[in-house]
Order: C-alpha cells, then sequence, then structure tokens
C-alpha cells in the first residue's frame, strides 16, 4: 500500500499525525498494562489498588505539565497532548490553574466524568476514585515558564517556604473550592517535584484547619539552605547537651535551678505559640492526614526524605514540645522509596519512573527525619475534635 505524503493531505490531519508519533504522546511514553474503567471496576475497584492510582495519578500530573506545552506551542483540540493523559481514565478538565506572572498553566483540577463512563457501562464511579483530583506540576524548563519556576524554586531553596508564591494563593484557593463542593474525602491533591512541594504545603495548611485531602508527592524538594542551617544549629544543641551531661551533678542542679527561675523567653514563646494554635486549630491532630511520598535514593532533590529519624528521637529527649504527643500518633507519611542502584539525575527525578511496569518500592512508615520535622506544627496538646470534611453537595 502507498504512504500518503503529508503534504496531499489537510494541514489539521498532517498535524495529528506529527502528534501521534511524539515523544510524549500518551501510547508512546505512557503506561503499557494500566486498563481503562470499565463494568468489572463495580465489582473489584482498581483504584483500591496502591500501584494502580500512583499509576494514574502520575498520569495526571504529566498532562499538566502537557497542558503548558501544548499552550506554548499553540497546539489546538484536535492534536493536543495532554487529553490522552486522562481521557483513558474517565475524567475531564474542568479548571486549568495560571500563574498571573507569566499566563503559564501551572496546575488542573480533572473531575470524573460520568457521561464518558457510562458510555463504557461504568454507571457509578469505582470505590476510591476521586470525585476530583488537583495536580501540579513542576519546573519546566522552556523560555517562557523558567524564570517564574526558578523563582519558586529558589524561594524553597533560601526559606523552606512556598507561601510567598502566588502559585501557593491559587492552589489553596482552589483545593479549598473542591473540597467544600464535593467532600474532602472525595478529593486528592497531587505534585511533582516543585508541583510537590506546592501540594505537601497547600495540604498541610488545610490539615491545620481541620481538612484532611488525600496527597501524593512525586519526587518532593527536601534540600535547602534553611534546613542545612537547622541541622547545623541541631547538631551543635546536641553537643551542648552532651557537654552539659559531662559536667558536676553540684553544677547541673544550680544551673537546672537558674533555668528554673529565669524561664527563657525563647521556651515560654514557644509554650505561648503552641497554645494559641490549639485554641484557634483545637481539631488539628497528627495521624489523620497522612501524605504520600514517591521518592527515589539516586535524586539528590529528594533523597533526604530517606534520612532515619532515629537519631532526631535521640537528641529531642528531655526537650519541652518537641514531641508533645499527649495520645496523638507521631508525624506520619507513607513513604515509598525506590532504589536502583545509581541512576543518571535525570532518570532519577523524572515523572515517568512512576508508572514503569518494573517498578519495586519499599514503603517505610514514621521512619523519616525531614517528615517528622515538616509536619511538627500539626502536633496538638489537646484532645482531637471530629475533623472538618467539607460539605459535599447533593
Amino acid at each position: 500500500m502507498a504512504k500518503c505524503d503529508p503534504a496531499e493531505v489537510g494541514p489539521e490531519a498532517a498535524a495529528v499525525a506529527v502528534e501521534e508519533a511524539h515523544p510524549y504522546a500518551f501510547h508512546v511514553s505512557g503506561p503499557r498494562n494500566v486498563i481503562s474503567p470499565n463494568w468489572r471496576d463495580l465489582i473489584n475497584s482498581s483504584w483500591k489498588d496502591g500501584n494502580y492510582k500512583r499509576t494514574v495519578v502520575a498520569c495526571f500530573i504529566q498532562a499538566v505539565y502537557l497542558l503548558e506545552l501544548d499552550r506554548q506551542e499553540n497546539r489546538r483540540k484536535e492534536n493536543a497532548l495532554a487529553p490522552k493523559w486522562w481521557i483513558p481514565f474517565k475524567y475531564k478538565l474542568v479548571q486549568t490553574l495560571i500563574d498571573e506572572r507569566d499566563g503559564s498553566i501551572f496546575g488542573a483540577i480533572l473531575e470524573w466524568d460520568r457521561s464518558a463512563a457510562m458510555a463504557d457501562l461504568v454507571l457509578i464511579r469505582p470505590s476510591g476514585a476521586p470525585r476530583a483530583v488537583l495536580v501540579l506540576r513542576g519546573t519546566l524548563l522552556k523560555s517562557p515558564t523558567i524564570r517564574r519556576d526558578i523563582e519558586d524554586d529558589l524561594r524553597f531553596f533560601a526559606w523552606e517556604s512556598l507561601k510567598g508564591s502566588v502559585r501557593f494563593k491559587v492552589a489553596l484557593e482552589a483545593l479549598k473550592s473542591v473540597a467544600e463542593s464535593y467532600g474532602s474525602n472525595n478529593v486528592c491533591i497531587a505534585g511533582h517535584s516543585l508541583g510537590a512541594g506546592f501540594a505537601l504545603q497547600v495540604g498541610k495548611a488545610l490539615a491545620k484547619e481541620g481538612i484532611y485531602v488525600e496527597t501524593h508527592l512525586f519526587n518532593p524538594p527536601s534540600v535547602s539552605v534553611a534546613m542545612s542551617l537547622r541541622n547545623i544549629g541541631e547538631k551543635a544543641e546536641f553537643a551542648w547537651k552532651r557537654l552539659k551531661s559531662m559536667l558536676p551533678s553540684g553544677s547541673e542542679t544550680t544551673e537546672a535551678s537558674n533555668i528554673e527561675g529565669e524561664k527563657p523567653p525563647g521556651a515560654a514563646g514557644l509554650k505561648s505559640w503552641v497554645s494559641n494554635l490549639n485554641r484557634k486549630n483545637p481539631g488539628v491532630g497528627i495521624g489523620k492526614w497522612v501524605p504520600h511520598l514517591y521518592v527515589n535514593n539516586s535524586d539528590y532533590i529528594c533523597c533526604s526524605y530517606t534520612e532515619s529519624d532515629q537519631v532526631e528521637k535521640k537528641s529531642s529527649e528531655g526537650k519541652e514540645n518537641v514531641c508533645p504527643t499527649n495520645g496523638q500518633a507521631a508525624p506520619a507519611a507513607k513513604l515509598f522509596v525506590m532504589s536502583k542502584g545509581k541512576q543518571k539525575f535525570l532518570e532519577a527525578h523524572g515523572l515517568e519512573q512512576w508508572w514503569s511496569d518494573d517498578l519495586q518500592l519499599q514503603m517505610a512508615l514514621h521512619d523519616s527525619k525531614l517528615i517528622s520535622r515538616q509536619l511538627k506544627s500539626l502536633y496538638t496538646l489537646s484532645p482531637a475534635q471530629p475533623p472538618t470534611q467539607g460539605n459535599p453537595k447533593r
């Protein structure tokens, strides 16, 4: 059979043919062994399988990267790459999140597409499938977006916080809105790299208000100047405590009495801050919000999450307000670690690895020093109250 010359067909058909061979096309680089929802999911939902959920959520994040690339490269609906990454899973795009600084798309809200599901005899949403998903992309090294992306990367690197970014405010308002509309139990947030940093801090902000949203974080950033300085301070404090322990007991008694009498303002300020936090948010309790983190040991951006919490636990013995459990669970996250030996950075930090067929993960719980530190502000000294779950629409 003779091959058609692209010049002999219409421009629209030629554009579609070119995009079919694009390296980011779903059938080219997407997951191989993941099936679309069908009537069998009514009996045994695929969404209850953690591997399936991780794969689909990672595909949704890839779609956000491609939404911005489609915008930059002026692709139209008929040849856009992004929709192919959510349509097979019966979801639809309902909102894009725009960075007002450069007009770029940095996030999106995908919603269960009931009409598309009904067409394939999926009469109801499968158990475990979220009603809506807020997904956030990471850094995109393209000229229209690189300036603002790197600006937020540096913001995290310097301060270990993204709250000063316009993206944080937009993402927080969007997540609040869908949680109020559908109920927080029916919503999840996910991000990759810089997007995972935003997802973690947005999810944590809602958890402080008693709204607990399922959270999936792929290659979340873990390296910052602020964290490095804090590590130095902790090591110095630990060394000072060891030195004090070697002093004669009489000196210790005298010093202890002086401390009790003077009450250092720093300690009093911390107690006051914790008390104020509890009065404002009496329902906050650790363990009710358990983010899922996916990290690669060869990725120097996120590998600090695999550092054990045992050293910090030993150095914090005897400190007040460091671990005020009062019956609450310790800081918790489901940490999934992939280790394939030595890998190049781009491979170890890439999103595509999280839907690969040969993926092997190890899970650790309550074992990350960095997780404990980042979730520490969710501790409560007062009895936990029932969480606010939003008012889903009927």
